[in-house]
């Protein structure tokens, strides 16, 4: 990627989330924000993932995810869903498997959760898409977006 684009798509907006995942009894989340409602009817979600996360891993075997959508003031989650250590992801937290088997988080403004109707690859990161078997609004707040974040997601970890 050519330097010079970076400041152009930092102009670009986008929610951040927390993408959490299972398969068996592992679990994971990971801050997402590469995230899109792509049809109605079905409702499907696209995400897109890194190939080498692990989180990538537990979704290609599980075949579901859970999107979180967070409040502008919970900008802190970020830390914790970027280290690597899946149980102290979710220590503390109040969560439950849904209905997939995915953590879903107790504290969102809402969450979506999903299973697995297809896949993508178009370049270093998985387009998956889930069809939504459950989702909820959580609280009334506004939500958390690339604006309210410092840095700028490039899509090379």
């Amino acid at each position: 990627m050519k330097e010079e684009w970076i400041p152009a798509l930092k102009a670009m907006t986008y929610g951040i989330y927390v993408l959490t995942s299972s398969h068996k009894e592992k679990i994971n989340g990971m801050i997402a924000s590469w995230v899109s409602q792509v049809s109605y009817d079905p409702l499907l979600i696209m995400v897109a993932v890194h190939t080498n996360r692990y989180s990538h891993q537990l979704i290609d075997q599980g075949g579901c995810l859970a999107l979180h959508v967070l409040a502008r003031n919970q900008a802190d989650l970020l830390k914790r869903f970027k280290g690597s250590d899946p149980e102290a992801k979710f220590a503390g937290l109040q969560w439950q498997r849904g209905k997939t088997g995915c953590p879903v988080l107790a504290d969102c403004i809402a969450y979506f959760e999903g299973r697995i109707a297809d896949r993508f690859r178009p370049g270093n990161h998985t387009l998956f898409f889930a069809e939504v078997v459950d989702a909820r609004v959580v609280a009334e707040k506004r939500p958390l977006t690339s604006l309210d974040y410092d840095g700028v997601y490039l899509g090379q970890h």
